[in-house]
This record gives structure tokens, C-alpha cells and sequence, in this order.
């Protein structure tokens, strides 16, 4: 029984039987009699683990808070420990009967970031010569723990931090047994505003000269190198599978398979060209039928063990030896000093594991870098993770952040990601998750996506001599940026702020963003020369089919701003036939020729970027500062005389003046809805009138 303390103002709201959990969804053991589910009377230690589910990237030391250091002291334990019930499990009904209304914890891991500012807040209070306890505290003390920490040099996200937890204190004073300075400390403040932390997104992006090569090596061992490597984990395994313990019979069994000349010594890979062949006994011993464990068959003292030993080293003189037992042939690359050969020196058992776990590290990159996805999202993927959402193959996965129910959501994805994923998943021994641990050496299968990023970066940079990859430049790379990365790519191509919307689970319209989609989209100067010229070949193929189009007599758009395109590809057209050029001819009069169109989603704006006469758009405007062009948000495609509407803009408008039609002709449309749809319908026809389609 823990005595109560003389500062005590009142007994604790809880009794130390009672279960620390409650309101959340406990694992299956933690349901069963006398499981051990941590209860506030704990004053040493509270484990998670086995109690609550924990994400598939969060070690199970994350999972456990310690009183430990100053919390040891009976004021701070059970100051932190109420702070702690009281955090979560905000819905209480002590906790509610005294005022007490909080937002509450998600995850133990937030209980151990209290417990950390708590302890911290400790150590600074006896540092300054103030009270042991902060019932002799004030309001101004905790005001200049944050000043000194901020001074300290500390982060803002940190700091942002501490004041949560003071915030929170002050939230949870009436149902605390121990006093605490009365009052917030920052009255109408948020954390982040006391921390002075900007609203801007301050995520970077992978800089460009990192993305690109690490993509492009990614997809590399995913594609083309990851076929060698599970044919040799195939190859592998049976030979383990098929092994025997005793050497029994190894002297005939070795002549046998000597006489087939398609048998080859192995070896290890070479270190340096002039090394001589080191014969690789493990892996002999395999391929012979034997454990590997049976070494010594070539390396006692015996007679015939040495004869054999003599044998093996005989052939290996007469240049039968192979560093690719495993594998055969390997995919072959074209390297950087100009020379053609394997993608790898040798893949034994050793090396196979290196390879494994750089398969796996290349399929996570690839996912973390073109999904969108966060890592926790990612490390929570499942065996057969693809499905279809929509007509649409989508990866299935759980989204934590932010979240305590762990609700299921889906990911629109590519082919190159769902091969990703088949990779990830052909290396791991999970028998659930699809990234885990090449070998279980460790019992929670928990990984780090810094760590694999890194790793992969590293492996590819050290196997360049072989492999031919690019070199990645190293560069400070975390799984978020290339989420941030995406964000700003998808924003910057035409059409595509419907894409940033849906991938980040944001309502982003084209008009007005939510500020967070906006400042994850925002552009990146780093990017800036290749989103530039991404977008001049997007724009010229796309400018390009049209001519093609025009040229085969196909109709490729009506209005006025059609108009004129299809007056310059006719000059274009003119031009070549009177040079008796060719298709280059064509090409180059296509690039040089002032031909504006922005292709967007309900029309194609032809207006001229640096001199828009006829704009409606920017009638009557108020324009930004440094803005140039046409204002998307105010497009009029029924009435502009830039507007050009393409056969591929049809089926929208079509569909839409039948759903205005509907509700006109619905008598339980209000009327205000109605005179809406009216002036809907009146557009749509104007539009449709162009193509002349209206009805």
C-alpha cells in the first residue's frame, strides 16, 4: 500500500488497483484472468506491451514508461502518474465529475514524453534553487522554464512539447490530489504559438540530385536485380531442406558430382583482382548434400580428409570454380568504367542476406517515395496488401497518426509499386507484415525507415563498381520528405491538385487548399529547373498529339481559342509541305512555333501568359502581386475568347446540364437551388453551343 503524502490536498482520484487502461481496445491476452495490465498503483514501470496494439514501427521499449531518476521522488511519481491517468483516460467519470475535460492520450508514447518533461522540469527546478516540490512554484516559474529552455537552444517542436504538458497540468489541477500553480501559464495561447512555430510547413523536400538516382536504383533491384536474388534464396532453401547431418558416403558422393563437368567449385567473391580463389567449404558442403556444419570433412588432420581437401583445390587449379553457385548467370550491366558483366561479384549464403535486406530496403523506398504514404502507414502493410479501390489497384493498409481506433484506408497506386510490394514481401519471414527483418533476430520484427533509407543508399553506393548504378549523393533524407516531395511534384504538373487532395486526405479544391495540403504542394527551389522542364516535354507531347490529330482530320477542339490553334498547326502543316521536310521538320516548327495552351480540366486556356488580351478571367480582378497570366479560379469557358474546349471536356459538360436538368425538374428542389441550377444550365449550353451539341 503506498502512503499517502502530507502535500496530499485529498485522497488520489483513483486506487491503486485500478486498471491504467480503459476505453481502449485491449489485445486478446490482455483480456484473459489475471493478464497484467498496468494499474496506477505501478510506481516503478508501466508496460504496454501485450496490453494495447503497437504499430508495426515502434520498439517495444517505446511502449513502456519508466519512473525513473526524479520520478523516483514520491511527489514527482505520483504527480506524473495522476497527470498520466488523467491523460488517458480523459473520459473518467471522476475526471468529468471535476471539470476536467482533455483531449487525452492516443498512445503510451505520449505518457512517455510527459513523464520526460516532467523529469526534465525536476532537474531544471533544482538547478535554479527552486522548491523540491512545485507546490511551491508559480505561474511566472513555469513561464521561465520555457524562456531558459528556448535559451538552451532547444527546438521549437520541443519546446512546443513541454508546453503541452504545462498546459495540460494547469487543465488538470481540479482532479489532482497534489497541488500545482493555479492557472494556464499562457491563457488563449496554443503550444505551437508559445513555442513560436510557424504555420508553414517546414518539411523538406529529398533534394532533386538524391531523388533521382535513389528512385532510379530502387526500381533497379526491385525490377531487374531482384530475380537473381530469390532464385538463389530459392536455391537456398532447398538445399538446407535437402541437406543430411552425417557425411556418410562423401568420398563417393564427391566423385559423382565431379564427373558432371557442369558442376563448378565455389568460391568467394574476389576482394582485389590478383587474390587468389578462396573455395567457399560451406556452401561445397551444401551443394555436395551435406550441413554446413560439417566443416571439418575438409579440414582435419586425417588422410582422407586432406585427400579430399587435395582433390577440391586440384580442380580449383584447373580454373572449375564459380562465385555464382547459387544463381547461374546474373543480370548483366553496363558498369562506369564502360565494361559489361554481372550486377553482383558472387551471391553465397552471406551475401544473400545483404542482398535480401537491400531488396527490401529498395521496395520500401519506393513505396515511402511515390505512395505518399507515412512511414507508420507503411510499416503497418499486410500480406496481400493489393487491392482494388474503386476499378483501381490501391494499397490497403492502417493510418495511426492522429488516430485511436486504427481505421483501414487505401492508397491509389502503380504498377512499379505493386511489384515493389511483391518483392518485400517474397524476402520477409513475418507471418503477417510485409517489412520486417530478412532473419527473426528480433522477436518484435520492428524496423526503422531512417535506417533503411540509409542503408540503401549506403549498400548502392558501395556496389557501384559492380552494379552501374548512379552514385546517390548522400543528403539528410527521412521518410517524410518524400511525402512532402510528392506533394510538391503532383501540385506542379497540370491538373493534378485533385491528386495532392486525395492522397493527403485533405478536401483540396483547385480554387482554395487546405493550408496544410497547400504548404506540403508549395514549390521547392531546388526543384525548380526540373518541374521546368518536366512541364515544357509534358506540354509539348501533349501540343504535339493535337497536331497529330489536326493533321489525320480529327476534330481537336471548338471556340475561338480552338480556333486559332488550328490556324497556326495549318501554317505549320503549310510550312513543312513547301520545305518538303519530314516529321523532325514538323517537330521543330512545334517548338519554335508561340502556340500558349494550358490544358486543365474543363477547358484549355489559349491566352497568351505574358500579354492575356481578351482575358475574361482577369476582368473587373483584383490581381496578386507578381502574378502573371490568367486566373484559373476565375476561368469562364462559356464566354471567354481564349477558351478552347476539347473533345475530351464533352462528356463532363454533358453530364452536367443533365444533373442541372434534374434538379430544375424536381419539385422538391428549393428555390434557391433551383435558380442556381438554371444559371449552371445556362453556362453548360453556352459552352455546349460552341461544340454545337446544345440541346
Amino acid at each position: 500500500m503506498i502512503l499517502p503524502l502530507p502535500q496530499q490536498r485529498r485522497p488520489s482520484l483513483f486506487p491503486d488497483h485500478e486498471p491504467v487502461v480503459q476505453g481502449h481496445s485491449l489485445l486478446p491476452g490482455a483480456r484473459e484472468p489475471g493478464a497484467r495490465v498496468p494499474r496506477f498503483g505501478d510506481t516503478t514501470l508501466w508496460d504496454f506491451n501485450g496490453v494495447l496494439k503497437r504499430p508495426a514501427n515502434v520498439h517495444a521499449s517505446e511502449w513502456r514508461v519508466h519512473f525513473s531518476l526524479e520520478l523516483e521522488d514520491p511527489y514527482w511519481n505520483l504527480l506524473a502518474r495522476e497527470l498520466m491517468m488523467i491523460f488517458f483516460n480523459p473520459r473518467h467519470p471522476l475526471v468529468l465529475k471535476e471539470g476536467v475535460v482533455l483531449d487525452g492520450a492516443t498512445d503510451p508514447r505520449t505518457l512517455i514524453h510527459a513523464a520526460s518533461h516532467l523529469r526534465t522540469a525536476a532537474r531544471w527546478a533544482r538547478g535554479k534553487g527552486l522548491p523540491a516540490c512545485p507546490d511551491g512554484w508559480t505561474v511566472e516559474d513555469l513561464r521561465q522554464r520555457i524562456v531558459d529552455l528556448a535559451a538552451d537552444g532547444a527546438r521549437p517542436g520541443g519546446v512546443a512539447g513541454h508546453v503541452s504538458t504545462l498546459k495540460t497540468l494547469a487543465a488538470a489541477e481540479p482532479a489532482m490530489s497534489l497541488p500545482w500553480p493555479t492557472g494556464d501559464p499562457w491563457p488563449g495561447q496554443s503550444s505551437r504559438t508559445v513555442a513560436r512555430i510557424s504555420n508553414r510547413v517546414s518539411t523538406p523536400t529529398v533534394p532533386p540530385a538524391t531523388w533521382f538516382p535513389l528512385i532510379r536504383a530502387a526500381w533497379t533491384y526491385v525490377h531487374n536485380f531482384a530475380p537473381d536474388v530469390l532464385r538463389a534464396d530459392r536455391r537456398l532453401s532447398e538445399l538446407r531442406a535437402a541437406a543430411r547431418p552425417s557425411t556418410l558416403g562423401i568420398d563417393g558422393r564427391l566423385e559423382e558430382w565431379l564427373a558432371d563437368p557442369q558442376n563448378r567449385i565455389p568460391v568467394h567473391a574476389p576482394v582485389s583482382e590478383d587474390q587468389a580463389p578462396q573455395v567457399h567449404w560451406h556452401l561445397l558442403l551444401l551443394l555436395l548434400g551435406y550441413e554446413s556444419s560439417s566443416r571439418s570433412a575438409f579440414n582435419s588432420s586425417s588422410l582422407a580428409r586432406k585427400r579430399r581437401r587435395t582433390r577440391i583445390l586440384d580442380e580449383v587449379a584447373k580454373g572449375r570454380i564459380t562465385t555464382h553457385a547459387l544463381t547461374g548467370e546474373l543480370a548483366r550491366v553496363v558498369r562506369p568504367d564502360g565494361s559489361t558483366g554481372p550486377w553482383h561479384p558472387g551471391i553465397d549464403p552471406r551475401a544473400l542476406f545483404e542482398v535480401k535486406t537491400a531488396l527490401r530496403d529498395a521496395a520500401f523506398t519506393l513505396v515511402v517515395g511515390l505512395s505518399m504514404m507515412r512511414d507508420s502507414e507503411i510499416h503497418e502493410i499486410l500480406r496481400n496488401p493489393i487491392v482494388e479501390h474503386y476499378s483501381t489497384p490501391a494499397i490497403a493498409s492502417t493510418k495511426i497518426k492522429g488516430t485511436t481506433n486504427r481505421p483501414g484506408k487505401h492508397w491509389w497506386v502503380a504498377e512499379p509499386l505493386v511489384e515493389a510490394l511483391a518483392v518485400a514481401e517474397a524476402v520477409s519471414l513475418h507471418p503477417e507484415r510485409v517489412f520486417a527483418p530478412i532473419f527473426n533476430d528480433r522477436s518484435d520484427g520492428t524496423l526503422d525507415g531512417v535506417k533503411m533509407l540509409t542503408a540503401f543508399m549506403q549498400f548502392v553506393n558501395a556496389g557501384r563498381v559492380w552494379s552501374g548504378l548512379d552514385e546517390i549523393p548522400a543528403a539528410y533524407v527521412r521518410p517524410h520528405m518524400f511525402r512532402k516531395t510528392m506533394a510538391m511534384l503532383t501540385d506542379q504538373f497540370p491538373g493534378s491538385e485533385i491528386a495532392t487532395g486525395i492522397q493527403l486526405k485533405h478536401l483540396a479544391t483547385r480554387a482554395l487548399a487546405n493550408a496544410s495540403t497547400r504548404g506540403y504542394a508549395a514549390s521547392d527551389a531546388q526543384w525548380a529547373r526540373y518541374l521546368e522542364d518536366a512541364l515544357d516535354n509534358v506540354k509539348f507531347r501533349k501540343i504535339k498529339d493535337l497536331y497529330e490529330s489536326h493533321t489525320a482530320g480529327e476534330e481537336i477542339g471548338f471556340g475561338p481559342g480552338a480556333e486559332r490553334v488550328k490556324n497556326a498547326f495549318d501554317q505549320i502543316t503549310a510550312t513543312v509541305e513547301a520545305r518538303n521536310g519530314d516529321a523532325r521538320v514538323a517537330d521543330s516548327l512545334l517548338r519554335t512555333t508561340r502556340i500558349h495552351i494550358r490544358f486543365g480540366m474543363l477547358n484549355n486556356c489559349t491566352a497568351d501568359h505574358t500579354n492575356p488580351v481578351g482575358a475574361v478571367c482577369l476582368e473587373n480582378a483584383i490581381i496578386p502581386k507578381g502574378h502573371t497570366g490568367p486566373l484559373d479560379e476565375r476561368c469562364r469557358p462559356d464566354r471567354c475568347i481564349n477558351s478552347m474546349i476539347g473533345p475530351e471536356h464533352l462528356p463532363i459538360y454533358d453530364s452536367h446540364q443533365r444533373k442541372q436538368l434534374q434538379l430544375i425538374n424536381n419539385p422538391s428542389t428549393p428555390a434557391c437551388r433551383r435558380d442556381l441550377a438554371e444559371r449552371e444550365l445556362g453556362i453548360t449550353r453556352n459552352v455546349l453551343k460552341m461544340t454545337g451539341r446544345s440541346r
